[in-house]
């Protein structure tokens, strides 16, 4: 695998951080969503719980990142398309079960590695990723068994592992783009990230995904608030509810 290239991410005084948050926070919100819409439609009752616990604690991730920028629930449920700054990445569609998977082990391999390092610091972000790192912990060891689980399965089910690793390669290269307010070194990160992804996929009998991990039309510019077509379609489903009733409390 040929890393992408990447800058450090420099130290960033305190008005940096919303925004940080704010990013950081897009991530785990959109992705808690795409893992809700397995409810009721997982492959089995085992999974239905574990990706519903994986959602859940992306959640909580979420409203203390997006409350540290501002009122959670309008930045959660009030923003327009474009004043999003999640990765594309996470806004991709579950597609089949091991469609998600892909997704979740290319993310999870990456938060971990984020939360672990923004956890020995002592910024502003060191409190939530001490307890983000035990979660997040689980969402590798998760999505790890089940990549190999497949991988290493049927014919059909390698196909489909294969076939979902390729599609979302190309959205991986923007996770270690520098995001003012984070201080971790881009770079570095990103070669951790790729080891432990080769050791993964050498348990799974999978060769890795081949190609640019950022296309010709941009992808990877979510953190700019540019998205994929399937993200406005996922935005109106999430925000309808409390759109449709302003004001209203349980």
């Amino acid at each position: 695998m040929t890393a992408t290239e990447t800058t450090h991410a420099t130290p960033a005084g305190p008005s940096a951080v919303p925004a940080a948050a704010l990013a950081l926070g897009d991530d785990a919100l959109v992705l808690s969503h795409r893992l809700g819409e397995w409810a009721g439609h997982a492959p089995v009752l085992e999974e239905e719980v574990a990706l519903a616990n994986i959602a859940l604690d992306l959640l909580g991730q979420a409203r203390v990142l997006l409350s540290m920028a501002g009122d959670e629930d309008e930045l959660a449920f009030l923003r327009e398309e474009r004043s999003f700054r999640n990765l594309q990445l996470v806004e991709q569609p579950n597609g089949d079960f091991a469609h998600t998977i892909a997704r979740q082990l290319y993310f999870s391999l990456y938060q971990h590695l984020l939360w672990t390092e923004l956890a020995a610091g002592q910024g502003p972000f060191a409190p939530l990723a001490a307890k983000a790192v035990k979660e997040t912990a689980y969402h590798v060891d998760h999505a790890v068994q089940w990549t190999v689980r497949l991988g290493d399965g049927t014919e059909e089910s390698t196909r489909r592992m294969r076939a979902g690793l390729d599609a979302l390669w190309k959205y991986t290269g923007e996770m270690f783009r520098p995001v003012e307010g984070v201080d971790v070194d881009g770079a570095a990160l990103e070669q951790r990230w790729l080891a432990e992804l080769d050791d993964v996929l050498s348990r799974a009998r999978l060769d890795p995904p081949e190609g640019p991990r950022t296309g010709a039309w941009r992808a990877g510019a979510g953190r700019e608030g540019l998205h994929t077509e399937p993200f406005g379609r996922m935005l109106a489903e999430m925000q309808h509810l409390h759109r449709s009733h302003p004001g209203a409390s349980w």
